[in-house]
C-alpha cells in the first residue's frame, strides 16, 4: 500500500512572503515566550501586541488555553500530548509569520528539544525565544487560575513544576525575570530588543 503522503505536493503560489513584506512594511517574526504558569506570558505577549498592533503593524497572538479549548482540544497533558501541542503550534506559526504576520506565542512548552524543533522549522531568522523567568515559589503565589493548588492537592496531573519538568532555555534571545522587575520594564525591554528586529 502506497504512502499517502506521496500524493501531496505543495503549491507555489504568486505572492511571496518577500512580497509581503515590502507591502507590509516590516518583517514578521514569532516570538515565542517560555515560562511557567503564572510567570507573565500571556500578559507579556498582549502588552507587545498591543504596542505593534498600535503602530500598524500586523499581529496576532496564540495562547496556550486559547488553542487548547479548539485547535488542539484533542490532546492530553502528557509529555506525547505536549509534544503534539508544540509540533501543531509550530505549523501554525509557521503559516502565520508566511503570511506576514508578527506573531506571538504564549505556551509553557516545558522541553528544549520542541522549542528548538520550532525555531528550526520557522527559521532562526524569524524565530525570537523569550524566556519569561520567574521562581516558582512567587509563581505559585500569583496562582492566577488556582491551577497550582489543584495540582499540589493531586487534582491535575502531569503540571509543569510541580510533577512533571521545565527545562530551561539555554539559548534564548531574550530572557526576563518578571520576579525582579515590573510588567513596565519587561515590555520595554522586550519592544527595545525585537523592534529593530522587524523593520525594514
Amino acid at each position: 500500500m502506497a504512502d499517502y503522503k506521496e500524493n501531496i505536493i505543495p503549491h507555489s503560489h504568486q505572492i511571496r512572503l518577500e512580497d509581503r513584506i515590502l507591502q507590509k512594511g516590516f518583517r514578521p517574526k514569532l516570538v515565542w515566550f517560555t515560562g511557567l504558569s503564572g510567570s507573565g506570558k500571556s500578559t507579556l505577549a498582549s502588552g507587545l501586541e498591543a504596542y505593534f498592533f498600535n503602530k500598524n503593524v500586523s499581529t496576532y497572538v496564540l495562547d496556550g488555553d486559547n488553542i487548547r479549548s479548539g485547535l488542539n482540544n484533542d490532546l492530553d497533558f502528557g509529555d506525547i500530548g505536549r509534544k503534539e501541542n508544540i509540533r501543531r503550534i509550530s505549523e501554525v506559526s509557521k503559516l502565520f509569520v508566511d503570511a506576514g504576520v508578527l506573531v506571538f506565542t504564549a505556551f509553557i512548552s516545558p522541553f528544549n528539544e520542541d522549542r528548538e524543533t520550532a525555531r528550526k522549522l520557522i527559521g532562526s531568522e524569524n524565530f525570537i525565544e523569550v524566556f519569561v523567568e520567574c521562581p516558582l515559589k512567587i509563581c505559585e503565589e500569583r496562582d492566577v487560575k488556582g491551577l497550582y493548588k489543584k495540582a499540589r492537592a493531586g487534582e491535575i496531573e502531569n503540571f509543569t513544576g510541580i510533577s512533571s519538568p521545565f527545562e530551561k532555555p539555554t539559548n534564548s534571545d531574550i530572557k526576563l525575570n518578571t520576579a525582579e522587575h515590573s510588567l513596565d520594564e519587561c515590555l520595554k525591554k522586550l519592544i527595545e530588543e525585537i523592534e529593530p528586529k522587524i523593520r525594514l
